[in-house]
């Protein structure tokens, strides 16, 4: 079945987030589609404990603080939210909304959609080893979905991060083997796992290899180990079942290149009244929008929401004057957000 919704937004970073805030002060309900597993975009992906200072009123705040207290403001308005799904399907329909359809074959029916995608989605950064890109999904994977699948298999791990040294952790003991491969001693994750690493690795439950990717081998249709090129310069095979890639993450504009949409250089063209794109009723709000004076800011993104949020309530009520209410003193906008009276 379809799913119904006022608004439709692609992307759950810090302006998607606001976004449903202030759409739900118009009284727009809104679902929420980004294809990482979990809210806060580029803030919990890329620097979720780095301080931000620019954040009117907020003299300091991690990324992920910032996520937390967006989504704690949106509460009261139930958005609903459909993480790990690509849109892959945009149709505009004869009546004015819109037909969208992600990788898992959710299926909406929009009266508005807003793209607040940042940069783009974001994808792993894969293995360009010719030829290896076969095993996805069945031995070789960028992201776990079933820890299971990986108990009593000859694991290897490569990467320096938090992704790579956490299941690292998660499976030693559980997988049949583990090997950690990095292309040098120093790390980017967590000190803390660091070290817990490291311990293991003197214990013999795990080693790790310093050195990076050049090929691999196969039986038939079966990937059976790794060559390393080591700090020295030789070369090593490491046997393996599973293979565990965490390199990253990379943005794309995906799928969203092809909707039809004025595109410059990856960003999308958009006015400055509205902050609609070239197709009336789709919005693309924050780094992903294009206008003359862009500034590729948080707060220039949650300025574009609050004008987009007024176009779109226009756009689904032609005819009927918005009105502009302050949280401060209108009833209907406490009743919104669940605040009582003090009268």
């Amino acid at each position: 079945m379809k799913i119904d919704t006022d608004a439709l937004i692609v992307g759950a970073g810090p302006c998607g987030l606001f976004q449903v805030f202030e759409l739900g002060l118009l009284g727009l309900k809104c679902h929420v589609i980004d294809s990482m597993p979990r809210v806060g975009g580029q803030c919990s992906e890329l620097y979720p404990d780095k301080p931000i200072y620019d954040i009117p009123a907020i003299p300091v705040c991690s990324g992920q603080e910032l996520v937390d207290n967006l989504m704690a403001q949106i509460e009261p308005f139930g958005a609903e939210f459909h993480l790990g799904e690509e849109v892959q399907v945009l149709e505009p329909q004869e009546n004015g909304r819109f037909r969208v359809v992600t990788s898992e074959g959710t299926e909406f029916d929009a009266g508005t959609v807003f793209i607040a995608g940042g940069v783009g989605s974001f994808q792993p950064r894969r293995m360009r080893l010719k030829g290896i890109e076969a095993f996805e999904d069945r031995q070789l994977h960028y992201r776990v979905r079933d820890p299971k699948a990986f108990y009593d298999r000859h694991v290897v791990v490569l990467g320096g991060g938090d992704s790579a040294l956490d299941w690292t952790l998660e499976l030693c003991g559980k997988a049949a083997s583990m090997t950690l491969v990095h292309r040098r001693a120093e790390f980017r994750a967590v000190p803390a796992s660091v070290e817990k690493m490291q311990a293991l690795c003197e214990t013999g439950k795990m080693r790790f290899i310093e050195g990076v990717a050049e090929g691999f081998s196969a039986h038939g249709d079966e990937l059976t180990g790794l060559t390393l090129r080591l700090v020295d310069d030789s070369e090593m095979t490491v046997p393996l079942q599973s293979l565990l890639v965490f390199w990253g993450l990379a943005p794309k504009l995906g799928p969203i290149a092809e909707w039809g949409l004025d595109i410059n250089r990856k960003t999308i063209n958009v006015d400055t009244e509205k902050f609609q794109t070239n197709i009336p009723g789709i919005f693309a709000i924050g780094d992903i929008n294009y206008y003359p004076g862009k500034k590729k800011l948080i707060l220039s993104g949650f300025h574009e929401a609050a004008l987009a949020a007024f176009a779109a309530k226009e756009h689904l009520t032609p005819g009927k004057k918005v009105h502009l209410q302050y949280t401060t003193t209108s009833p209907l906008m406490h009743e919104r957000l669940g605040v009582k009276d003090s009268a």
